[in-house]
């Protein structure tokens, strides 16, 4: 009787981690088809997706298949995980940070943990066609790069505008923070509006501008040019 219930016991605990093993290796899928992706606009040019990832969640392991950037829009501790391989180490992501991956010899495959506290937050943009004009010349001082894209970050203080800088790419404005924006052509023309952290906006027309953060607080916005 006790070898009978020791097999069932040792059959039950193979099931599991066969079960636990199916799921980790799930087969992956493209990222926009991954269910905490939402893409939110796709064009020629790009993809961009609003990720939410609630405290504790992970994704299913998804395929980036081309270079592509990411802006954090909220605190969080993270892991990644490629395919096969074991779980990172915790990593904290902040609003405001951003990165650049390029797409190496082949597609990254992985999975996003978040450890919480609270929902991880990020708009991730993928390149699918860059300009057939490539342009040399930055906007403004470059946070990060590859071959696709250059990215500018802008830490405004209450009242501090940026520089006046041109875009003559397509690009996407993205603010990592909210606070009541102001838009300043060279005429002296100039748009204001409230802006929530994730809100973006494509512009496909070469422009010139400079950006006033007129709240009470410090704010962040990331713009993010084709090459």
């Amino acid at each position: 009787m006790k070898s009978l219930l020791l097999a069932a016991l040792l059959f039950v605990s193979v099931s599991f981690l066969a079960a636990q093993n199916s799921s980790d290796e799930q087969a992956p899928m493209p990222v926009e088809q991954e269910p905490h992706h939402a893409v939110v606009l796709k064009n020629d040019s790009v993809i961009v997706m609003h990720v939410l990832i609630p405290e504790g969640a992970r994704t299913l392991y998804h395929i980036h298949a081309h270079d592509r950037a990411a802006v954090d829009l909220t605190s969080s501790n993270i892991t990644q995980q490629s395919l096969h391989e074991p779980e990172g180490p915790s990593a904290l992501a902040e609003p405001g940070d951003i990165a650049a991956p390029t797409l190496g010899a082949a597609p990254t495959i992985h999975r996003i943990h978040n450890l919480g506290p609270g929902t991880f937050e990020v708009l991730d943009v993928e390149f699918l066609h860059r300009p057939e004009n490539p342009s040399a010349d930055a906007a403004a001082p470059v946070a990060t790069e590859n071959p696709s894209a250059r990215v500018y970050k802008w830490v405004l203080a209450p009242g501090v505008a940026s520089p006046m800088h041109t875009h003559t790419h397509p690009y996407l404005i993205v603010a990592a923070t909210g606070m009541p924006l102001k838009m300043t052509a060279p005429d002296g023309q100039s748009f204001s509006h409230e802006v929530k952290p994730g809100d973006f906006h494509w512009i496909e027309s070469k422009v010139t501008h400079s950006l006033t953060n007129e709240g009470a607080t410090e704010g962040q916005i990331v713009e993010i040019e084709l090459k």
